[in-house]
This record gives C-alpha cells, sequence and structure tokens, in this order.
C-alpha cells in the first residue's frame, strides 16, 4: 500500500476530538481499518472516524462530505454520510493535522471480502440495485478523477507497466484481455455518478441462518462521474459465474448496460486485477481480491 504521511494514532484522534467536538472526546476509540487512503477508527458504539494517512486522500474526504448527502437518498442501502466534520489543525488548539477528516456512523456488518464467493450470491440482486441506482447522470461540477471513469486508454500505460512487472500471473492472457476492451466502442453517453471503488473489501454484509444480506456500501473517496464500466467490473471482482451472471442480467435491464459497456468493464476488471496484485503485498484482503478477479476475468476472458 502507499506510504502513510502522517501517522494517524488514537492519541493523534483524541486530541482532534478534543479540539473540535469536545462532546465526543470521551467516547472509547480504536483504528479497526488502515486502508490505502484512509485510517478508520471506530468511536463508540455507534459512530466512526474516516481520517486521510496521505494528501491525496484529503480530496477524497472532501468529496464525501460534499456528496454523499447528496447521493445517499436515492441508494437502497446504507452509506456513510458524514455526521460531524474535522478541518485542518496548525496545533495552536489541539495537534496539528493537516488536512480535512469526517465522523461517520458506525455501519455493521463484515467486509464482503472476508467471505468465500460461493457465498456472495444472494448479493447480486442487491448489489445490482445499488448500481443501477447511483448510475445517474451526474452535474457539471461532479468531481472528476484520473483513474476511474475515464476511457480505457487513459490508463494503458499504467497497465502495461504492471504486468511488466512479472507480479501478475498470466500476465499475457491478462493483456489479451485488456486489448479486446480497448477495442470496444467508447463510452458516448452522459458521465453518469459512479462509486470509484467498488469491490468486496468495500461492501458490507451480515449473515442470518447463512444467508448474506448487503448492509452497507462504504469507502466513497473514489466518488466521480464518467463511464459506468469501471463500476461494473465488480461483477468479477466480487461473484463467482453464476452470482456473475445473476448480476449482469439485473443491471442489464439498465439502457447504459450494453455489450460494450460490459466489455469495458471486463477490461476495468483486468486493470483493477494487475493494480491489486502489485501494490497490495502488505493487505491480504486486498490481493486476495486481486486472485479471485484474476481467476474469474481469465474464466470469461
Amino acid at each position: 500500500m502507499p506510504t502513510a504521511e502522517v501517522d494517524v494514532t488514537v492519541s493523534l484522534v483524541r486530541g482532534l476530538l478534543e479540539a473540535q467536538h469536545p462532546d465526543l472526546a470521551a467516547l472509547p476509540l480504536q483504528v479497526v481499518a488502515n486502508g490505502w487512503d484512509n485510517v478508520v477508527l471506530r468511536l463508540g458504539d455507534s459512530l466512526a472516524l474516516r481520517v486521510p494517512r496521505r494528501a491525496l486522500a484529503a480530496d477524497l474526504v472532501r468529496h464525501e462530505q460534499q456528496w454523499l448527502p447528496v447521493l445517499a437518498p436515492f441508494l437502497p442501502v446504507s452509506v456513510p454520510v458524514p455526521v460531524r466534520t474535522g478541518v485542518p489543525s496548525d496545533g495552536t488548539r489541539g495537534p496539528a493535522y493537516p488536512w480535512s477528516w469526517s465522523v461517520v456512523p458506525w455501519l455493521e456488518g463484515r467486509p464482503v471480502g472476508e467471505t468465500p464467493a460461493a457465498r456472495r450470491w444472494s448479493l447480486a440482486r442487491p448489489l445490482a440495485d445499488v448500481v443501477t441506482a447511483l448510475h445517474r447522470p451526474a452535474p457539471a461540477d461532479a468531481p472528476r478523477n484520473a483513474y476511474r471513469g475515464v476511457p480505457l486508454v487513459v490508463r494503458d500505460t499504467a497497465m502495461r507497466e504492471r504486468v511488466a512487472t512479472g507480479r501478475v500471473p498470466c500476465g499475457d492472457m491478462l493483456l489479451a484481455c485488456w486489448e479486446r476492451a480497448l477495442a470496444a466502442p467508447a463510452w458516448d453517453g452522459p458521465s453518469l455518478w459512479l462509486h470509484g471503488d467498488l469491490h468486496p473489501a468495500n461492501l458490507l454484509a451480515t449473515d442470518t441462518d447463512g444467508r448474506l444480506s448487503l448492509s452497507a456500501v462504504i469507502d466513497f473517496g473514489d466518488v466521480t462521474a464518467g463511464d459506468p464500466a469501471s463500476d461494473l467490473a465488480t461483477a468479477w471482482l466480487t461473484f463467482d459465474p453464476p452470482a456473475r451472471a445473476v448480476f449482469r442480467a439485473h443491471v442489464s435491464r439498465a439502457p447504459y448496460a450494453d455489450d460494450a459497456t460490459w466489455e469495458r468493464a471486463l477490461g476495468w476488471a483486468a486493470y483493477f486485477v494487475a493494480m491489486l496484485l502489485t501494490a497490495s503485498d502488505d493487505a491480504p484482503l486486498l490481493h486476495a481480491i486481486g486472485e479471485h478477479g484474476l481467476a474469474q476475468v481469465l474464466a470469461d476472458a
């Protein structure tokens, strides 16, 4: 994972709370996740904090703060709409910290990536409902992410560089899949809202008598507007073939999800696989998602 530029600790965050949200500062606080961009801490029983660990994530947190309240009413699942916001601190009052941060609801459920793929079948239709509800035209001032929702050719050099490292099994086969996707018709519709990072570590599910229920979609830091194909890559990152067929059939009721979109989605899945396999040695869950995605992409390619 990328190196942290700020060491986000319990003591740092408690100091920020004492200075900016003192009514929350005495609640129990513990680190529960350390991701590519943010550290997540649980605050008491019902709250959590998303605190950037590197500069690139600072804009992502602000995007969540601005746009999640707009998007949440359209979505048929819980999402981490900020309930409080934090601001940068120069150290005059409380500890120094350079970026904005958020207090969000604590959402119940386990990351879907921790559950065997064969058990995820019950999530295919609910996740399809989420993406089709989200994929609506975005306004002109929606955020733009240079790494998601863009034409595949924009990521061509990065894709080839990752495969050239030799750390991606069956790299030639994955590149053949990628090149087929590059040849597909480009997206020519309006820029649609996208989650931007829709993989099974960002999906939460609860288990009732062995059946999984989608309880939340989290980490909207990469929220952007563009080609919906990059979100649909989750079909290969999250599901096995039977569940993927259900997901695809349900999403394909939307007019934008034509054959060309699914061809580009397979290319995006190949790209995410290469990224996960070359940059997640210290993140076992993400690396496992890459391994699963590789098998699924090659099976369909």
